[in-house]
């Protein structure tokens, strides 16, 4: 039962900017850590973005520091990703994850960390 739900995507041009949101629609668990992964065509799952709630500790890929920002609200298990100068590489479905458990800083980007995930929103970056 899918209870993460993204929106937000949609097609751009280089250089724009696109907010993603991720909200629970079932408001039944405590996360405690929710992120942001894509998968482009022919490509693994990478993390680009994620939040653990205590410490308000985050981790961002180094292909997006200084362009991405992610923020949230822990007690309605909701997480956003500001995106901004969007390049042509940022094509993917993005895909929003919570953590129910006691991770530690250092594995906020493993997809193993998180056990609920959405089903998914489509960027894409024309040049």
């Amino acid at each position: 039962q899918v209870q993460l739900v993204e929106s937000g995507g949609g097609l751009v041009q280089t250089g724009d900017s696109l907010r993603l949101s991720c909200v629970d629609s079932g408001s039944t668990f405590r996360s405690t850590a929710m992120a942001w992964f894509r998968q482009a065509p022919g490509k693994e799952r990478e993390c680009v973005a994620a939040i653990r709630w205590r410490g308000r500790n985050v981790y961002y890929a180094d292909s997006v520091k200084g362009r991405f920002t992610v923020s949230g609200n822990s007690g309605k298990n909701t997480v956003d990703l500001r995106m901004n100068s969007l390049k042509p590489e940022d094509t993917a479905v993005y895909f929003c994850a919570a953590a129910t458990g006691s991770p530690i800083v250092s594995s906020l980007p493993s997809a193993w960390t998180y056990d609920k995930w959405g089903r998914g929103t489509q960027v894409t970056v024309s040049s």
